[in-house]
């Protein structure tokens, strides 16, 4: 047996990583070795599967984490980012490759030199987004730029929503990844380029005015709203762009569900000030406490049915909920709130939306190519968020240890070396995304 590929982390979205890891270890011949703070849940995925193993661990604790990295042929971290950098130290003393989805970060950048010095590779940006939207926005910009094309626009959108069928909320949406992200969103604001000029939006304007896009979800041109990313700009010499006239990258949401957000951020509701502890208070107590907070009704800054229902949803006039974690901020009951209404139940499907867009010249005559990809979810443990952010991290894993992926150093899948592999092998298991090209006036 050859050494094991070494998971840390078994959150939501680990789920169809592990699968397609012990669907695939029997023919690798490599066990998979998954460590996280609680195994209950994961131990009874892996049903028996001799193919699995568990560790409990606190990520804390050095020594067994050294061990387990020593002994392991890959590393897998799936920890919250802050936590990447204890295993990325112990992957360079034992000289171990290591694949995140998560952001690349200035500390594991900082690694580059050493992790090429010792012939191993640090793969970063390697989930849904970042991952899947670099390596397919790239494959098709380079096929654009083979044929003599010229882009002078790129906008780039994903986001995670709720499958039509489960799609039964005011909000039309349902966490299906970390909730805390979700409350955080667009806390940064957002830095992009349009028709030549850079635009900076803050905060509090993010969700004001968001525009509109149009996607075909199970044979229906479906309207999603969308506001940008934190700070787009740096992609622009990634993605070799530096005359596209317009380069932004957003999230997707239901036009009704930014409507929703854009009052709650107005009024408050995602405050990360100090708050006393509302432990034992019930929902209405809360929300009764962020009207006299703001000195008038919430109704106020909006009074149509819609709203209405969304504060319903969320436990405006529930006298029973009781708040029962301890709170340190509004933003920490607002979680609560989210995760008690719109979490998916066991019936329910999530979707990922993923849509690129592009206008580019070719022998002067104006194209616009759409290029996109819907996926949904088949279950509460398989959610299309687990497996658009799991499967790239196993193949990749996979390709590094088979010797297909051969790059060294501190990356993310920007190179056609990386990405390509990877795309055909995702395109296999039915990630694929469709294109539609028309000529513009």
């Amino acid at each position: 047996m050859k050494q094991p590929i070494l998971l840390f982390g078994a959150g939501k979205s680990a789920g169809v990583l592990i699968d397609y890891l012990l669907q695939h270890a029997p023919e690798d011949g490599r066990m998979l070795w998954i460590a996280d703070a609680r195994t209950e849940h994961i131990r009874q995925r892996l049903n028996n599967n001799p193919y699995g193993k568990t560790f409990e661990l606190d990520i804390h604790n050095s020594e067994t984490r050294s061990q387990l990295i020593a002994e392991s042929a890959l590393v897998i971290s799936m920890m919250p980012p802050a936590l990447h950098t204890l295993i990325a130290t112990d992957c360079l003393k034992h000289g171990k490759s290591l694949l995140t989805a998560s952001y690349l970060d200035d500390t594991i950048k900082s690694m580059h030199a050493e992790v090429e010095q010792k012939g191993l590779l640090f793969l970063c940006e390697m989930g849904l987004d970042p991952g899947i939207d670099h390596m397919s926005a790239l494959q098709l910009i380079n096929s654009i730029k083979a044929k003599g094309g010229h882009i002078q626009s790129f906008k780039s959108h994903c986001g995670g929503l709720v499958s039509p069928e489960s799609d039964n909320n005011p909000w039309h949406y349902k966490i299906s990844w970390n909730p805390r992200n979700v409350v955080l969103a667009g806390k940064a604001g957002a830095l992009y380029r349009q028709h030549n000029q850079t635009v900076q939006i803050g905060y509090q304007d993010l969700f004001v005015n968001p525009e509109q896009v149009t996607v075909s979800i199970q044979e229906r041109p479906t309207l999603f709203s969308y506001y940008p990313n934190r700070n787009s700009l740096p992609y622009i010499d990634m993605y070799e762009l530096p005359t596209a006239s317009t380069f932004v990258r957003t999230t997707l949401r239901h036009p009704d569900f930014m409507r929703g957000w854009n009052h709650l951020i107005q009024l408050g509701f995602t405050s990360e000030s100090p708050l006393d502890d509302f432990s034992g208070n019930t929902f209405a107590d809360f929300f009764r406490y962020m009207e006299k907070k703001n000195g008038q009704s919430l109704h106020t800054i909006d009074d149509s049915p819609l709203w209405y229902q969304q504060l319903d949803c969320l436990g405006y006039q529930n006298e029973t909920a009781v708040l029962r974690k301890p709170f340190f901020t509004i933003a920490d009951i607002l979680q609560q709130l989210l995760e008690s209404s719109l979490s998916l139940s066991p019936t329910d499907n999530d979707m990922i939306v993923m849509l690129h867009e592009l206008e580019y010249t070719l022998d002067e005559i104006r194209y616009g190519v759409n290029s996109s990809l819907v996926v949904t979810g088949r279950s509460q443990s398989h959610t299309a968020m687990a497996e658009t952010v799991g499967m790239p991290l196993g193949i990749a894993a996979r390709l590094i240890l088979n010797g297909v992926i051969q790059q060294k150093g501190v990356c993310i899948p920007t190179a056609p070396s990386l990405y390509q592999p990877v795309m055909t092998e995702l395109e296999k298991t039915g990630i694929r995304f469709t294109e539609i090209t028309r000529q513009l006036d």
